[in-house]
């Protein structure tokens, strides 16, 4: 049976001194190294499979190799591209992910957060926090917020550009010809639902216009998404476009509207926000706003080495660009006003 490799054989593959291949792997001390040299070191441990030894390492340094990772929703199609690009970038530094799934539920959050911390992990990535709180794990633990952020404390944050997104679509459906557009908004506990609220209302002053109806979705799910689009319905009767808060609400949307004997987009267009996976096989085809799911996921991978590596140093607020997604679910309305 083949032995494992070990740092000496990295060293040689890569012609170095073992010491600066025993660096080179290592997040903390990486920055020691040229990038060529660590390059070529990196990929010697990938060809020869080599992998440190976390467990020694944690007991030299009282943590370990991995990173907790929790998110709201396994279901949402949203998170598995964010997740991939978190894995890469630790993968690349010598770190795990141990991934964890609330079901947007406060008290399993809790209880995951707690268990979590006991195992001494290296830090945190949460794709679950709310708008006015911070994460219970205490001021010395290293933590990213991915696709949401909060408005209390000092905590680095990875996530797209919703204002600009959401400004985009209220700017199609003008330019389309509609004036009566309504929003099915996010949870306003969470800062995507507040942000993209707010830049659907700025979006319609631009315009010198105000919203026929606004229904607050009590979660970011298609079953959620229906409920709100059946209330909203209800009430606004001549509306003609929805800007739904995110994709999973817009879905939702969908079947309320073809209950009610109306079609999308010839009735009342539709858009989403996040452009999942696979929406262009949905009919009609989802017209909504594409994020960088895998360079948010590796992003904030990279943020929390940093944070890692150096504790004391401004978290880093990091927003990124968003594109426009144009397909069957919008159209001029029947009736222009």
């Amino acid at each position: 049976m083949d032995k494992p490799a070990t740092i000496k054989d990295v060293a040689e593959l890569a012609r170095v001194h073992a010491a600066t291949a025993s660096r080179a792997l290592n997040p903390q001390t990486r920055d020691k190294v040229s990038p060529r040299t660590a390059a070529r070191i990196v990929e010697a441990a990938r060809t020869l499979g080599y992998s440190p030894n976390s467990a020694a390492r944690s007991l030299r340094t009282r943590t370990s190799s991995v990173v907790g990772v929790v998110i709201p929703d396994l279901r949402n199609p949203v998170f598995p591209p964010i997740v991939r690009g978190v894995e890469d970038a630790l993968r690349e530094a010598g770190y795990l992910a141990l991934l964890g799934n609330t079901d947007g539920d406060a008290e399993r959050e809790r209880d995951l957060l707690t268990t979590m911390r006991g195992q001494q992990l290296a830090g945190f990535i949460l794709a679950t926090s709310r708008r006015d709180t911070l994460p219970p794990l205490g001021p010395d633990v290293s933590v990213v917020l991915v696709n949401r952020r909060t408005e209390a404390g000092d905590i680095a944050s990875v996530v797209p550009d919703s204002g600009a997104g959401v400004r985009a679509v209220v700017n199609l459906l003008v330019e389309r010809g509609h004036r009566r557009i309504a929003h099915l908004a996010g949870p306003q506990d969470t800062s995507t639902g507040v942000e993209r609220h707010r830049a659907f209302l700025d979006g319609l002053a631009a315009h010198g216009l105000s919203p026929v109806g606004v229904v607050v979705s009590a979660a970011f799910t298609e079953q959620a998404g229906y409920e709100a689009a059946q209330e909203l319905l209800a009430g606004s009767a001549a509306v003609t476009a929805i800007v739904a808060g995110n994709d999973m609400i817009a879905l939702g949307c969908y079947r309320a509207l073809e209950e009610r004997g109306l079609r999308c987009p010839e009735d009342v267009s539709v858009t989403g926000f996040n452009d999942m996976p696979f929406l262009d096989k949905q009919r009609p085809a989802l017209t909504t706003v594409r994020i960088p799911h895998y360079d948010i996921g590796y992003e904030a991978a990279r943020l929390l080495l940093e944070r890692i590596a150096n504790p004391g140093a401004p978290a880093k607020r990091v927003v990124l660009p968003v594109q426009l997604i144009t397909r069957d679910s919008v159209t001029s309305p029947a009736s222009p006003a």
